[in-house]
């Protein structure tokens, strides 16, 4: 920057196991979300190495990135990030015809019926509250089969209620895919139902 360098995050060196469920909290600007963009591969590392399974994300470039997402790793952010022209059977559909699975549309609607919306699948994201579009994203990130799925507030935008039934999901989809689950959250209740916490402090982990 004009300022000189900008440094976010400093001194990470963390493992997480196959199958684990991982909360990294912190205050705001501790830099919770730009770690979660390295580990899922959205961003690059100016240092340093991550390693998902066998696969050195520092030697693929963008294209290659893209594709080990697209066959690896899930995702359900605080904005849903549903595409509004199409509808929750058709979202869920999307990345897996981008992967060319022949059974995108079956996968998908059992996907949707596990999430308690196999009556809404012909229903527009604008047709629906924000605890139904979040479990359309749930169900499209676990349709895939990711290897691991990475959660950024996804009850940040919810009321308790609502966030409370959403919690519940994604940790028994955890529980029954054996989905590796990292999630963002400053929410220490949610925190607490991972099996290990990840506490960063102006870029540094604090505590583990």
């Amino acid at each position: 920057m004009a300022g000189g360098e900008l440094e976010i995050l400093k001194g990470i060196n963390l493992e997480i196991k196959s199958g684990e469920a991982v909360a990294i909290i912190g205050a705001s600007g501790s830099g919770k979300s730009t770690l979660l963009g390295l580990l899922a591969g959205l961003d690059e590392a100016s240092e340093g190495r991550v390693v998902i399974g066998d696969t050195d994300l520092a030697e693929l470039d963008e294209d290659g990135r893209a594709v080990f997402r697209a066959r690896e790793v899930g995702f359900v952010f605080q904005s849903f990030q549903l595409l509004p022209a199409l509808t929750a059977l058709e979202n869920v559909m999307l990345p897996l015809e981008m992967q060319g699975n022949k059974d995108a549309r079956q996968q998908a609607e059992h996907f949707l019926d596990r999430v308690g919306l196999g009556e809404r699948v012909d229903h527009y994201p604008r047709q629906m509250s924000g605890g139904e579009q979040q479990r359309v994203a749930i169900a499209r990130a676990f349709a895939a089969k990711p290897r691991i799925l990475f959660a950024d507030e996804p009850t940040g935008n919810l009321d308790t209620a609502t966030g409370d039934r959403i919690e519940e999901l994604l940790f028994e989809l955890n529980r029954e895919e054996g989905t590796t689950l990292v999630l963002v959250t400053h929410d220490l209740q949610l925190a607490s139902r991972c099996e290990r916490q990840l506490t960063l402090e102006a870029g540094e982990m604090v505590a583990s």
